[in-house]
């Protein structure tokens, strides 16, 4: 084989993957925005997306900023040097990662350092497999963390919140699927897939899960059993209405995949991979004399573009003109007056200059002076993609938001340490946050996750960026906006739609407590 050859095969493989959805991917938006209320903040997530999804296509740029860990599923000839292999695909990881297809993801656990390539112990993850087949069927699925985190593992039987007792039965696992749709909430950046994997081990089942992702979309379960529960689940989480972003809503949930291996007596788990929206995974046949693609994969059916037809111009345009009124314009340095004047539901346009913060830096703030004067500022829980020119000025290539939930143990004193009046992220925060805005006027943005291009489009200059030890995705960057738009989820007055959309989801799922199958 030519290794030259593949190794351009798995960047292609890498770029396509990153940057262009699927066939089955993008069949399943467009018809869960088909279903969506007009008018909705459901609709204009959905409407967000799907105008990501044109952008990513023709800047040939990352859907999402957070590329993940890049995960290979390959199966080769017997004979094939998988050694070389490995080798190659690094390669191409490199190379995608220097032209701003990947963010560098790969960070030493123990000293928090970011390597900067992607390589690194562990990283990328690369499982072979031998066949019979005399070509080499490569895969690749890029899920990123706000997604991986919201992974749940049950071990049976357990009590469930809302749905009260699943035993180690088909019906339990029923239970188990409904109550890991429901935990995701907006988090994980509805609406999403999940892959489930029934028994072995904790690993094992995880992995079995993960490997359900790499299913299409459409195909149908062969075990009679399994197909009748993904129906069931694909028939009833989305009336949980946690919706897209979890702003509320008609759909949750795009597709359910369950597979099943053995367990032994002692143990029974079922596990459960989540996706986002943004479900990044392709596969292409490569040829073991040539080392060219031969086939792509997830490619069956019809595509579709999302390139909006006149009318649909037409009606977005009237649409915005008769909502105008209802978006508030915020120029920062923003003052507590304007901020206390917002509610949970307003559309919020910023212009003006920005400050991205993520893990790393909320971290660093509580024992250290910010690097720049923050009173009456936003911050932005973003870790961008990022590119220098041969001038050495940066520019961004990708920048949605992260999920916030992670900063929940240091955003209140942060916001009240330093005068921050605004945080924008997604999937919401929690009752020490909600509080701190109430005390101290500030508000929660949820801006539109995954939605990395139309983000990026609204960030009109790099103007500076601090504490880059911490890694492209970690520093502080200072961005300025225009017409960077968010929705009021969190505000002053004690509000929170994610509260309230978990409660009422949390009601919903009661109603699936009886026995099914």
């Amino acid at each position: 084989m030519n290794i030259d050859k593949f190794q351009e095969s798995m960047y292609q493989l890498i770029v396509e993957t990153s940057t262009n959805l699927p066939r089955d991917v993008r069949r399943a938006i467009k018809s869960a925005k088909e279903r969506e209320n007009a008018g909705t903040r459901a609709a204009m997530s959905l409407d967000t997306i799907t105008n990501n999804i044109k952008m990513a296509d023709d800047n040939v740029s990352p859907i999402c900023q957070d590329t993940g860990l890049p995960t290979f599923k390959i199966k080769t000839p017997v004979g094939a040097n998988q050694l070389v292999m490995k080798e190659a695909i690094k390669n191409a990881i490199v190379q995608a990662t220097k032209d701003g297809k990947l963010r560098p993801n790969s960070v030493d656990s123990l000293t928090g350092a970011n390597s900067g390539d992607n390589l690194g112990f562990g990283t990328p993850v690369i499982k072979f497999e031998q066949w019979e087949k005399d070509y080499i069927d490569a895969r690749l699925i890029l899920k990123g963390g706000g997604c991986e985190n919201k992974n749940i593992q049950y071990s049976l039987p357990c009590e469930l919140e809302g749905l009260g007792r699943a035993g180690r039965d088909l019906d339990g696992i029923r239970k188990c699927i409904m109550h890991s749709v429901y935990q995701a909430q907006g988090q994980g950046c509805s609406a999403g897939f999940i892959g489930v994997g029934i028994g072995g081990d904790r690993s094992s089942g995880y992995d079995l899960a993960k490997e359900q992702l790499f299913r299409s979309v459409d195909d149908v379960n062969p075990n009679e059993d399994l197909r009748k529960l993904e129906d069931y689940v694909m028939e009833n989480a989305n009336e949980l209405g946690i919706g897209t972003m979890g702003f509320g809503g008609e759909t949750t949930l795009l597709g359910c995949k369950v597979g099943v291996m053995n367990r032994i007596p002692a143990s029974f788990f079922v596990s459960v991979a989540y996706n986002c929206w943004a479900f990044r995974r392709l596969g292409v046949a490569i040829s073991m004399e040539t080392g060219e693609i031969n086939e792509w994969m997830y490619q069956e059916g019809e595509y579709i573009d999302f390139g909006a037809t006149e009318a649909e111009l037409e009606t977005a345009a009237a649409a915005e003109t008769a909502e105008q009124t209802n978006i508030v314009t915020l120029q920062a340095p923003i003052t507590e007056e304007q901020i206390r004047g917002l509610k949970v539901g307003d559309v919020v346009q910023i212009n003006g200059m920005m400050y991205t913060g993520r893990d790393a830096i909320h971290h660093h703030l509580m024992d250290h002076d910010a690097p720049v004067d923050l009173n009456g500022q936003v911050i932005y829980h973003c870790g961008p993609v990022m590119m220098k020119d041969e001038d050495g000025k940066w520019h961004v290539k990708a920048a949605g938001p992260t999920t916030s939930i992670r900063e929940e143990p240091y955003q209140g004193d942060i916001m009240k340490k330093f005068g921050i009046r605004a945080v924008i992220g997604k999937g919401g925060m929690g009752p020490k946050t909600l509080a701190a805005l109430q005390e101290h006027g500030g508000v929660y943005l949820n801006a539109i996750g995954g939605a990395a291009q139309y983000y990026a489009d609204c960030i009109k200059s790099v103007e500076g960026v601090d504490l880059m030890e911490f890694g492209i995705p970690e520093a502080m960057w200072h961005l300025k906006v225009e017409g960077f738009t968010a929705v009021v989820t969190m505000d002053s007055h004690g509000n929170s739609l994610h509260r309230d959309v978990d409660k009422s989801s949390l009601e919903k799922l009661a109603q699936f407590k009886e026995r099914v199958f």
